[in-house]
């Protein structure tokens, strides 16, 4: 990192249901490029995304970071008994920290999103006001996309282990599992009833229009998968990445052993190893945007 950097300032947001949020702004070094917001994935806490912020931080970018309510600065006293809807952490989590940034100065506003961060770009009020998306690792959840042997892992996930942590615990015990945060019990049962689908949520009969609410955004987006992501492969990506199909969706297919970066899977898109990634999804952020 050529320039030098300021200690990641602590912010407390409040959702417009009123409930307190979690976040950390990082303040950029150098020529100003614009505003970034990270949107991160389920059960990865913000700290995980420090390493990248600090990097994009020190590119010139005034970024910003959030744990979702029930994840990290953002939970509870007890995640038994607490109750949320999994398209909270967009339309009102990832919400309030694009209300924040937008009434910031700073230059146009940009999103990487990381799994669920692209997920929720459609599902997120004002998104007109973001100039650019980056995701990695976004892409229908559905095991059938999934290698062979990480479907029998998923299943035994959804309908072995984790409804018997569920019953004992009130909520999926994730970091017991060592799979990430722990999750509340709503956001395991949306998840798993979402991953039965090729499409995802847009097959799910209970939420009707939000084929039509990803068609309104117009914010070009790359999407950014590796060939050894289990859980998010390319043809994952392609599926989901159809719902925006009247944005600009430039589609990347990392292969991490031909570019030397070491093993990806579905976290290392974010660890040190993955800088020169950033570098170049940085500089793809800092062009002028182009929504028509």
């Amino acid at each position: 990192m050529s320039q030098a950097l300021h200690a990641p300032e602590p912010l407390q947001l409040i959702a417009a249901d009123g409930f307190r949020l979690g976040a950390r702004h990082y303040p950029p070094s150098g020529q100003r490029k614009g505003r970034l917001i990270v949107a991160g994935a389920t059960g990865v806490p913000q700290r995980f995304y420090g390493h990248f912020a600090g990097f994009a931080a020190s590119q010139g970018f005034a970024v910003w970071t959030l744990d979702y309510r029930g994840v990290g600065l953002s939970r509870p006293p007890s995640l038994r008994g607490f109750r949320m809807d999994y398209l909270d952490w967009a339309r009102l989590d990832l919400a309030a920290v694009l209300d924040h940034v937008a009434a910031q100065d700073g230059g146009p506003i940009s999103m990487v999103g990381h799994s669920y961060g692209g997920h929720a770009f459609g599902l997120l009020p004002g998104h007109e006001r973001v100039d650019r998306l980056a995701t990695f690792a976004t892409g229908a959840g559905w095991h059938g996309w999934m290698p062979p042997l990480e479907r029998l892992r998923v299943h035994a996930l959804w309908w072995v282990f984790g409804p018997i942590v569920v019953k004992l615990k009130g909520y999926l015990a994730w970091s017991a599992l060592g799979m990430g945060e722990d999750l509340p019990r709503d956001l395991f049962l949306q998840w798993r009833r979402w991953c039965r689908w090729p499409n995802y949520f847009f097959d799910d009969p209970e939420l009707p229009g939000l084929a039509e609410q990803f068609a309104q955004v117009q914010t070009p987006i790359r999407a950014i998968n590796a060939i050894d992501d289990k859980w998010a492969t390319p043809a994952s990506r392609d599926a989901f990445m159809k719902a925006y199909c009247n944005a600009a969706v430039e589609r990347i297919t990392l292969d991490p052993q031909q570019l030397g970066l070491g093993p990806i899977g579905h976290i290392g898109y974010f660890r040190p190893q993955a800088m020169s990634v950033w570098q170049e999804t940085l500089d793809w952020l800092s062009r002028p945007a182009d929504k028509t």
